[in-house]
């Protein structure tokens, strides 16, 4: 499998011959509004919409924050042939999305023979009770025969719920998280996705051998970064399972 890393939370994951889009957001930087706020887009993606092509899937967190899913993106869905995302997302998005509750899945049939499942997990876009402010958002465990077993985050900030995803799938490969500890007004006193820290503690609790962090810059309100996620793999010990992409770059495994 490989992972191309676009920008802010949106990547290319290509595994068994299929490739997922995640958040997708293509939009200029700028000043983007979310009800009575405002959140700063501080660079572009590195890989344009027209460059990344066709895909099979788009796996989306969530529709309603334009971090996550801007107008750009918004423009993609509709050529996609399968759009996986929370129940509240496919009620606003309609017949364009399909809603993927938590430790359901679908199987999506593979060029070469055989499925891959994709299964939704649980979430928390920030401290315990905070959903009636931030909203529903998912997770996804991407499976199959021969091949890896990826869990794909996004926006969520709470551990609790990567014990549940990893009491589950006990042989994560591949942990795709969501990191740079967001903060805004909304909810002042606690972040909004994992810390540099909890990312590592997330990549001990799965046991993942391999770690591609997204959603940890491009944006001003994140309060930590690249540099912060590197330190905090080093003093766990796991720096060996780290791969800090640059926008546009590829790991393969």
């Amino acid at each position: 499998m490989a992972i191309r890393y676009v920008g802010g939370p949106t990547s290319v994951i290509e595994i068994g011959g299929l490739r997922l889009l995640t958040d997708p957001t293509f939009d200029a930087p700028g000043e983007y509004a979310v009800g009575s706020r405002s959140l700063v887009k501080t660079a572009g993606p590195a890989v344009t919409a027209r460059e990344i092509g066709p895909v099979d899937a788009v796996l989306l967190s969530h529709d309603h924050h334009p971090d996550n899913l801007d107008t750009a993106g918004r423009a993609l869905l509709s050529d996609a042939p399968l759009v996986l995302t929370t129940t509240a997302a496919r009620e606003r998005l309609g017949e364009t999305a399909t809603a993927l509750p938590n430790w359901q899945h679908v199987d999506v049939e593979r060029p070469g023979g055989g499925t891959l499942r994709i299964t939704g997990v649980p979430a928390l876009h920030g401290p315990e009770g905070s959903e009636p402010l931030v909203g529903e958002v998912t997770g996804y465990v991407l499976s199959g025969e021969g091949l890896p077993t990826v869990y794909v985050s996004g926006d969520n900030a709470s551990l609790d719920r990567v014990r549940e995803i990893a009491d589950r799938f006990p042989a994560v490969d591949v942990a795709v998280l969501f990191a740079g500890a967001a903060r805004t007004p909304l909810v002042p006193d606690a972040t909004l996705t994992l810390t540099s820290a909890q990312a590592a503690q997330a990549a001990e609790l799965l046991g993942a051998r391999q770690v591609v962090p997204l959603h940890f810059e491009h944006w001003g309100h994140f309060t930590q970064d690249g540099p912060t996620l590197t330190a905090a793999f080093a003093e766990a010990g796991l720096s060996d399972r780290l791969h800090l992409l640059k926008p546009g770059g590829t790991v393969t495994f």
